[in-house]
């Protein structure tokens, strides 16, 4: 009986109908040039009234943030907290196992003839004061985010969190001395309810305001040093300083020349997106 004649891959009838395909032909093999999600980084421009220390409105500003596109701020916002509470992590949660515990090195009955189960040491895991099987030990659980991202994220958040964004003059001079009292007053006249959670950021805390706020449990004063976006993200209200505006603006604003490299980098983008085949320079190495 003679052999069936093997069938190309590439000579089926199902997938060409010449049965020498020319190299023009397998167009369709080549892969497509991968497309670019948009990575432009857009600014979020708000005007917020200033208040005085007697709740009165003094002016306005502008609060110029960077902020993530639509499509991947949410997921940078939740890398940038997740990040900073694993590393929160000790670690240093430790359990004895069965080798490390405390006694248990002599045989507590024979092996036979006591009609029980066999046993060679008192602390098994099966009993109590004995070993725990996978128990925790000392790990580190620390992350790796880079510094731009991390910095995205929290300008993201903050940008998110202007609606809900409270600008005042500096009141550091205002307290003569601690006064818990006097510094509920000022979060009522700012329009603030002592019972709902509140981040006060300030380009430095006086001793005196900061042993004025330390009674009330649901406010929480940052300084450039301890700013961090879970407490950004777990208030209610977001009360900024006039130097910390200029802060913010610097440190998380968008620069022209940033603007610039990054549209030049969208449009290459674009342009090598066009056309779905693959045209091969004479020059490029094969």
């Amino acid at each position: 009986m003679a052999a069936a004649s093997p069938i190309s891959f590439f000579s089926s009838s199902i997938f060409l109908c010449t049965p020498n395909p020319s190299p023009k032909t397998l167009n369709f093999l080549k892969p497509y040039p991968k497309l670019r999600a948009s990575t432009t980084i857009t600014s979020e421009l708000a005007t917020i009234p200033i208040l005085s220390f007697e709740g009165t409105q003094v002016g306005s500003t502008t609060l110029t943030l960077k902020s993530a596109p639509a499509e991947t701020s949410r997921a940078v916002v939740h890398r940038g907290i997740t990040t900073d509470l694993t590393n929160r992590r000790r670690g240093t949660a430790s359990t004895l196992t069965r080798a490390e515990v405390r006694g248990g090195g002599a045989k507590p009955y024979p092996q036979k003839k006591t009609g029980r189960a066999r046993r060679g040491s008192q602390r098994t895991p099966l009993r109590p004061g004995g070993g725990v099987i996978f128990g925790p030990k000392p790990k580190d659980w620390s992350i790796k985010i880079n510094k731009k991202e991390k910095k995205l994220a929290i300008s993201t958040a903050l940008a998110s969190a202007v609606e809900s964004t409270i600008v005042v003059e500096d009141f550091d001079e205002k307290f003569e001395k601690p006064k818990t009292k006097e510094f509920i007053e000022l979060m009522k006249r700012l329009g603030l309810d002592p019972k709902k959670k509140s981040t006060f950021l300030m380009t430095q805390v006086s001793d005196n305001v900061r042993l004025s706020s330390r009674n009330v449990g649901t406010l929480k004063m940052l300084t450039p040093r301890t700013l961090n976006l879970f407490d950004i993200l777990n208030c209610d209200k977001l009360i900024l300083t006039k130097g910390a505006v200029e802060y913010l603006n610097e440190r998380y604003g968008v620069d022209k020349e940033d603007d610039d490299e990054e549209e030049g980098v969208f449009e290459e983008g674009e342009d090598a997106v066009e056309g779905t085949e693959v045209e091969e320079s004479p020059d490029s190495p094969q």
